[in-house]
Formats: structure tokens, sequence, C-alpha cells
């Protein structure tokens, strides 16, 4: 049962949701596989792939995140990951969704409008066309990515969105070691996480800008 797989995967990160964080999780799952037949939004189609691959993914990036008040932006959203899955976990801190492509930003805002989610925004732009006291009132505190920027790039294009002293956090794969050898003059951490429910190991880089 996803309900079940759900709190199972939460529970190896650390998470105890509330029932209705495990609803949203649910309507989300639904909408996501509704739309994805018109929209072509993922190509993993199995529930407990989505669960895993993109739910359960997504919110490895709270291991690298501060608590508080944050102003967050996912760029590159797509289908709002790791955007959603945080902002379900994390209701209070206010989320700006990037996401260029028109089909998936029509699903990002019909998203948000069905989990009720408030202080969370859509900027139908690519990265390099936000800017700070335009289309983003002030700088955000973090930006994260799943989207397939190399390391170096996603720092040359999103740091201006990034307050001083703010982070930019990455989620990859085996090849991050490769990546990081260009990146020798910039302070960065890594954090080796399993992918809960798998035997994936996840390497979430963070970038303090």
């Amino acid at each position: 049962m996803i309900k079940e797989l759900l709190k199972e995967g939460l529970s190896e990160l650390g998470l105890i949701p509330a029932e209705e964080q495990i609803n949203a999780f649910i309507i989300y799952l639904s909408e996501l596989k509704r739309w994805n037949k018109a929209y072509n939004l993922t190509g993993i189609k199995k529930d407990e792939d989505i669960v895993i691959k993109h739910f359960l993914d997504s919110l490895l990036y709270l291991k690298a995140m501060p608590t508080g008040e944050l102003r967050v932006a996912d760029v590159g959203s797509g289908a709002g990951f790791p955007g959603i899955p945080i902002k379900i976990i994390l209701p209070d801190i206010e989320m700006y969704l990037i996401e260029p492509t028109g089909k998936k930003s029509i699903f990002l805002r019909y998203i948000i409008r069905q989990l009720d989610f408030k202080k969370t925004e859509v900027l139908e732009k690519r990265i390099e066309e936000v800017n700070v006291h335009q289309e983003l009132a002030l700088p955000v505190d973090i930006a994260v990515t799943r989207a397939l920027f190399d390391i170096k790039d996603f720092i040359k294009k999103a740091s201006h969105i990034v307050k001083k002293g703010g982070t930019i956090i990455l989620n990859k794969g085996p090849k991050v070691k490769e990546e990081l050898n260009i990146l020798r003059d910039v302070k960065h951490e890594i954090l080796t996480i399993k992918l809960p429910l798998s035997d994936i190991n996840r390497h979430i880089v963070i970038v303090r800008i």
C-alpha cells in the first residue's frame, strides 16, 4: 500500500509526517499520474518508483537544509521535484518553483492550488531570466535543483538569486567526484545518503555562496 510505503520511507529519513502530509503526497501522486498521460511530466510510471525516486529522493535535500524561516528556489522544477515534496514537509517556508516549460508550469500552478500551498510561486522562466527585485522580491536563502545541471554550471547560473552567505544544493549520482575535481576553488561539502527503500547512494553537494 502506497501510504505505508511513504510512511516507511519517511521514517528512514527520520520524519514523522502528519496524516495531512501523507494525504498531500497521495494527491500529488494521483495528479502526477493523471497529468502525465497528456503532458509527459515524468518517465517514471509505477507508484512505488515515483514514491522512492521522486518523493523520497527530493526529501534528501532536507539533510542539508537549516531549520526556520527560509526562502527556497527550486531551479528547473519540472513536475515539482524537489520543491513540492520539500514544501509538503516544511509548509512554512517560501518556495519558488522556477520552470521555463509552459506545460510543466501549468501543472505546478494546478498542484499548488490542489494542495492549498501558501507562500509558493511558479516563475515560468529560465533561471538566467530571473532577477532579484523583479521576479524575486528578495534573494533566496537556498537554491536547489534536480535538473541536469553540472555543479559548475549551476553555480554560474543560479548564484545571482542566492543571498550572500546562502547555499546551493544539488543531488548527484556516482559521477559527482569528476565534477568536483573541476571545483577545487569552491567551498563545498558532500553528504552521502542512502536513498530510502533502495540500495542507491546519493551525494548531496552543498556549496556556500
